[in-house]
């Protein structure tokens, strides 16, 4: 049989952490990270690694967790020299794992010395931009090596940081001291130092959510500009909510503290990363400057911080690993992220973070979206758990045909549905709240990982209401539709429609995106710049010959303004005229006719008359 190189590289990624030894690794490995030059954006590394004379075989990081796949920044891993007593050592790339770097450690060796640069994107081609004049973000797994043949959490590590001059940081790890701009961490194992990453600033405020509290939370804050860092106590009290409504639902905690790291910038990559102590939160500006215009981007921290209970304390169990080079097992990322997702916009709504109206506007989105999934023919929402490894979150050309991460939101929808469920069953006397508590809230005030298996989620959905779980689960997993899974939408008292105006709220949304919504009329979207997205497969556009890399360019003979375009579809209602469109694909310019005479249309929820409103119940704030 002939593998792969792919599965070679599988294979030995494998072999090398089934070798992973329980003990703790001789030594404490000395990390440090110069994180002062902006302008280039470049970190440079030095490591002290104890280790023994002989073989020695050093990981780079792989399979970040929070990522769900292999995407270690090994292309932007530069420089690597290794020295041992002052004299320079050869090291050799493993030829399948290239991840992996041998090397022999000299006698009357006690340790090596390695060094390196973690070249960060300085282009938004490159990946996402860490450095920017004002804000740097460090995450560990992009500036460390390690031992092979060792667990992560029997690694010890004494971190090192030099910031730039006079700026401020916000972390969950714990100072040990600070002269001027260098920073020294106090020892920690190397995969708790992994979930701990860091915010730094020229521009940096630190928020009490929870003041007087034994187990403190905050919200540091850095931007790219002062004036972004200013938030009224009103602005701050439904963060604060969200923490307390987080404790209720939970019923626990599961770190020592708890920091979220939140940028507002338009430089620096927008990002949502959860860790057991903190979470890593990038928007654009605007989120206090501008408070009522930007009401959808505050759903991110309670989905983050939602992942303190559920991804990092209660995980799956294919995603508990030795070490940063085990392949990741992501078929429960359902629960990991689809329930978080839930449990975000709920308690965005609780806290009033969003107004329960809007919560239901974009519920009625996502539903809109994933009853219109054409992919659902052929790809269950199952499989979309290894988009993570096979695509990585690259741009798709058929987005609608091919699937994504769905998991996410249609995952949510799955969730909504076992939570009506669960109150029709028991008489409105129990619901998922109940399962949030006995699953999330076990081991009060552990920090450490307790994974669970698809059985555990069932055995804990049993508890709380009888019923043929593993079935319902499977059924919604494992199904190709019609249509999104809705029923749970159905039994909380809505139902969805279109209508041929878009409510306020998901107006206000696409007006901030500078596109235009016609994906449930003529089957696409039109970005700001006229480029035609979202193609509906097998829709209206995609069955004129419409696709990717096209630019709309006149409608009717006229220039496309979004406007124009809304008032010809709305026209077409009464004509048997088609919609002519002028379009650009490279060089080729033509007219394409659109034969629709439908309107337009725009998602909603609409109540179902004499059925309980058990949506409303289901956002209420817990008391």
């Amino acid at each position: 049989m002939t593998l792969t190189r792919a599965v070679l590289a599988a294979v030995l990624a494998t072999a090398f952490s089934a070798q992973a030894s329980d003990q703790p690794y001789p030594g404490t490995i000395v990390l440090k990270v110069d994180a002062s030059n902006t302008a280039q954006q470049i970190f440079r590394v030095r490591e002290s690694i104890p280790a023994k004379p002989g073989k020695l075989t050093l990981l780079y990081p792989q399979w970040i967790p929070g990522n769900h796949g292999p995407s270690g920044a090994i292309n932007q891993f530069a420089g690597f020299k290794v020295s041992a007593n002052g004299q320079p050592l050869e090291w050799t790339r493993d030829p399948v794992n290239i991840f992996a770097f041998h090397l022999t450690v000299p006698k009357g060796a006690s340790g090596v010395e390695v060094e390196f640069e973690y070249l960060s994107p300085v282009e938004a081609n490159q990946g996402r931009t860490t450095m920017t004049n004002d804000i740097l973000g460090v995450q560990w797994q992009s500036v460390a090596l390690y031992p092979a043949g060792y667990a992560t959490n029997k690694i010890t590590v004494q971190p090192n940081l030099t910031v730039p001059a006079g700026w401020q940081y916000g972390s969950a790890l714990e100072q040990q001291a600070r002269t001027g701009d260098d920073v020294a961490f106090k020892p920690l194992d190397l995969e708790t130092l992994v979930d701990s990453p860091l915010f730094a600033g020229r521009y940096f405020r630190r928020i009490d959510l929870d003041p007087g509290a034994k187990i403190p939370v905050h919200l540091n804050v850095v931007a790219d500009s002062a004036d972004q860092l200013e938030a009224t106590p009103e602005q701050i009290a439904p963060h604060r909510e969200m923490v307390q409504q987080a404790y209720k639902l939970f019923n626990s905690q599961h770190y020592k503290h708890y920091d979220f790291l939140f940028a507002i910038s338009d430089e620096f990559g927008g990002i949502g990363r959860e860790h057991h102590q903190s979470s890593e939160n990038g928007v654009k500006l605007g989120y206090f400057a501008e408070w009522k215009k930007y009401e959808a981007r505050r759903e991110l921290l309670s989905h983050e911080f939602t992942h303190s209970w559920n991804g990092k304390f209660r995980r799956p169990a294919g995603q508990a690993v030795a070490d940063f080079n085990t392949p990741l097992q992501n078929e429960l990322l359902w629960v990991y992220e689809g329930q978080t997702q839930y449990w975000g916009a709920v308690l965005a709504a609780r806290a009033g973070l969003i107004k329960p109206e809007n919560t239901r506007d974009m519920i009625a989105a996502t539903a809109a979206r994933y009853d219109n999934v054409k992919g659902r023919d052929w790809r269950a929402v199952q499989d979309t758990v290894n988009d993570p490894i096979i695509n990585a979150r690259r741009p798709q050309g058929w987005n609608n045909w091919q699937r994504s991460e769905d998991y996410y939101s249609e995952g949510e929808l799955i969730w909504l549905d076992a939570d009506t469920k669960i109150r029709e069953l028991s008489g409105e006397k129990k619901s998922l709240n109940d399962f949030a508590k006995t699953f999330f809230g076990v081991d009060d005030g552990v920090n450490v990982a307790k994974p669970y298996t698809f059985d555990d989620v069932v055995k804990a959905l049993n508890a709380v209401q009888p019923y043929e779980w593993a079935k319902f689960l499977r059924t919604r997993l494992d199904g190709h539709g019609p249509g999104a899974p809705l029923d749970g939408l159905a039994r909380a008292g809505w139902k969805l429609v279109y209508a041929e105006k878009p409510t306020d709220f998901l107006k206000a949304q696409e007006d901030l995106s500078k596109s235009a919504n016609f994906q449930y009329s003529l089957g696409f979207s039109v970005g700001a710049d006229g480029k035609l997205e979202a193609f509906q497969w097998e829709g209206v556009g995609f069955k004129a010959g419409l696709s990717g890399n096209t630019t709309l360019l006149a409608v009717n003979g006229r220039a496309y303004k979004p406007e124009l375009l809304r008032a010809a579809v709305t026209a077409a209602k009464t004509s048997k005229e088609p919609i002519n469109l002028l379009v650009k694909k490279g060089a080729l310019y033509q007219t394409v006719a659109l034969d629709y005479h439908g309107g337009l249309k725009y998602p909603r929820l609409e109540r179902i008359d004499g059925t309980p409103d058990r949506l409303e119940a289901i956002l209420q704030p817990l008391k």
